[in-house]
C-alpha cells in the first residue's frame, strides 16, 4: 500500500486535502535541511518532498535554483540525500518523497537507488523529467521495492499523456498549475482547475497541484478541487531568510489553508 496515498485519502475523508512541502537537501547545510524538514511536519505539512540538488534543473525557479546551487557548492553528494531521508524518518512519521531529475538515478543505478531509498525509509520518487513511456525500468523496480512514483501532468498534456501519467503514478499525480518554472505567484493559474478535471476524466483519484502556491488562501483554493497542494519556493525562501524558525512559521501559516470550514 502507498503511504502517500493513504495520507491523502485520510485528509480527503476528513473533508480537507493534503499539504505537501518541498525543501532541498543540503541547504543551507545538511543538518539544517533535516531540521527544517522535520519542522515542516511538526507545523502541519502532511507529506515531505525532498529535492536532490542537481546542476542542470529544468523545472526549478530562481529561489530553488539558488538554494540547490548553494547546496552543491557546500559539497552535497547523492549519499547525503539518503542520509537526510533516514534522519527525517527517524524523527517524524510523514511520508518522504524524493524529487529528483532522472540522470542522477541512472548514474547511481536505478535498482541500487531504489534499495538505498527504501532502506532509508523513503516513500518514493517524484521525477519531473521522466515520462511514463520511458520509465519501464523504474516502474518495474518501484513495484518490486513497494515505492511510490509520481509523474507530472501539465496543462499542455494531451489526453493520452494524462492517461499515461495517471496509470503509471502511484501515490498521486502531480498537476503542474501553469506553464513555466517553479516560483511563488500572486494567482494560481486557472488552468490548474481545468487540468484536475481532465485528470479526473482520465481516472485519477489522487491528484495534487504544484507550482506557484505560496499562501494559505491559495492552498485553500486548490484543495477545494484537488486532493493536495504542493508548496516549494515560499518555504525555501523562508528558510533562506530566517532559518528553521521561519520555515516552521511559514508551514504553520500554510497549513491553515487546509482547514476548509
Amino acid at each position: 500500500m502507498s503511504a502517500v496515498a493513504d495520507v491523502i485519502a485520510t485528509r480527503k475523508d476528513a473533508g480537507s486535502g493534503a499539504l505537501i512541502g518541498y525543501l532541498p537537501v543540503g541547504f543551507p547545510n545538511l543538518q539544517t535541511s533535516i531540521d527544517a524538514a522535520v519542522a515542516l511536519v511538526e507545523n502541519g505539512v502532511d507529506i515531505l518532498e525532498l529535492g536532490l540538488p542537481y546542476s542542470d534543473p529544468v523545472m526549478d525557479g530562481n529561489v530553488i535554483q539558488k538554494a540547490t546551487e548553494a547546496a552543491l557548492a557546500n559539497g552535497f553528494k547523492l549519499r547525503h540525500g539518503f542520509e537526510a531521508v533516514a534522519a527525517i524518518t527517524e524523527r517524524v512519521s510523514a511520508p518522504v518523497l524524493v524529487m529528483t531529475y532522472w540522470n542522477p538515478v541512472v548514474q547511481f543505478g536505478v535498482e541500487k537507488f531504489a534499495l538505498e531509498l527504501k532502506g532509508a525509509g523513503g516513500a518514493g520518487l517524484i521525477t519531473p523529467d521522466l515520462i511514463p513511456d520511458e520509465a519501464r525500468d523504474w516502474i518495474d523496480i518501484s513495484e518490486r521495492f513497494d515505492l511510490d512514483r509520481v509523474f507530472l501532468a501539465a496543462p499542455s498534456s494531451t489526453d493520452t499523456r494524462l492517461t499515461q501519467a495517471v496509470d503509471a503514478s502511484r501515490g498521486f499525480t502531480y498537476a503542474v498549475s501553469t506553464m513555466g518554472i517553479t516560483g511563488a505567484r500572486a494567482d494560481v493559474d486557472a488552468a490548474a482547475r481545468t487540468l484536475i478535471g481532465r485528470l479526473r476524466d482520465a481516472g485519477s483519484t489522487s491528484a495534487c497541484v504544484g507550482v506557484g502556491i505560496s499562501t494559505a488562501d491559495q492552498v485553500r483554493e486548490v484543495i477545494g478541487y484537488a486532493d493536495g497542494a504542493i508548496v516549494g519556493s515560499a518555504l525555501v525562501q523562508a528558510l533562506a531568510e530566517g532559518g528553521v524558525a521561519a520555515v516552521a512559521a511559514s508551514a504553520a501559516a500554510l497549513s491553515a489553508g487546509t482547514r476548509l470550514a
